[in-house]
């Protein structure tokens, strides 16, 4: 059972009898990553308003009370659509009650809450944002691989490898100079496109590079390689979403700094559901 010390707290409140939204960063999956702001706001809800990639360790912290609307995506794969979601959480507010968007990672990184905010914005909704560790940070850090070094990066650069028209038509120059570290979001897909796109604008086929799934969680794996033979590498492993993709120098030192030890029963059945099944001739 989740347990959270209890800090005197001033529940956000709208005006006229129209309720509250809450935008709140989930983290990248593990529970006692939250902050304790969005533990206090999941428990006095009284309705969540969740995405896919939100773990259910931190749905747990929801109170008995709340109801549960989920409206995830997945790839090619919507339970709702964006436009859907925006007129759901201000009918919500509208009558009245205290709502909290929860998004996995940071709600502001690739999460579009920018983009509900500013539906509620111009209903007149009040607001406010919780930030969650964005999976970035979350699962680098979780994976022995930091994102900056005075060695080897001196910058980091979060993109996302799914643009809102369904390309992956980056700023690939800029993504392949030296001393950098490149974290891709939703990138798995196109993953063999992206490295060899790199490798064409510059970047040393050598270069350190890794996927790290289910990052934070017991079921975390990570298949490092170089740009050259990653996407086959992670074809092989069977690595499924979500994924994040780690690009840089920095990536070499997860051999080093690697401290983090997934369940090994969880991997292995994450590993198991991920191999192709045996056919049977007959």
């Amino acid at each position: 059972m989740n347990t959270v010390v209890d800090f005197p707290f001033s529940r956000p409140c709208g005006s006229n009898g129209i309720g509250h939204v809450s935008l709140v960063g989930a983290g990248p999956g593990d529970a006692e990553l939250l902050t304790l702001r969005a533990v206090r706001l999941l428990r006095d809800a009284d309705v969540v308003v969740y995405d896919h990639l939100v773990s259910a360790e931190v749905l747990d912290f929801i109170g008995p009370a709340a109801r549960r609307l989920y409206v995830g995506k997945q790839r090619n794969r919507h339970s709702m659509v964006q436009d859907d979601i925006n007129g759901l959480l201000v009918r919500l507010a509208h009558e009245g009650l205290q709502v909290v968007r929860l998004k996995g990672g940071d709600p502001f990184v690739f999460g579009r809450g920018g983009e509900e905010l500013q539906h509620l914005a111009a209903a007149g909704i009040a607001f406010d944002v919780v930030p969650g560790i964005t999976a970035a940070c979350g699962v680098a850090s979780h994976a022995g691989i930091p994102l900056t070094h005075r060695d080897h990066a001196q910058c980091a650069l979060f993109v996302t490898g799914h643009l809102k028209d369904g390309s992956a038509d980056l700023d690939w120059p800029a993504l392949a100079r030296p001393r950098q570290t490149v974290v891709i979001y939703m990138g798995l897909g196109a993953l063999a496109q992206i490295c060899a796109q790199l490798i064409a604008h510059g970047a040393p086929a050598s270069l350190p590079a890794a996927v790290v799934e289910q990052g934070t969680t017991a079921q975390q794996r990570v298949v490092s390689a170089t740009l050259a033979d990653l996407a086959p590498r992670v074809a092989e492993a069977g690595l499924k979403s979500p994924s994040l993709i780690i690009v840089g120098e920095v990536v070499a030192l997860s051999d080093e700094l690697a401290w983090f030890l997934a369940d090994p029963a969880a991997a292995a059945a994450a590993a198991a559901a991920a191999a192709p099944r045996a056919v049977s001739a007959g």
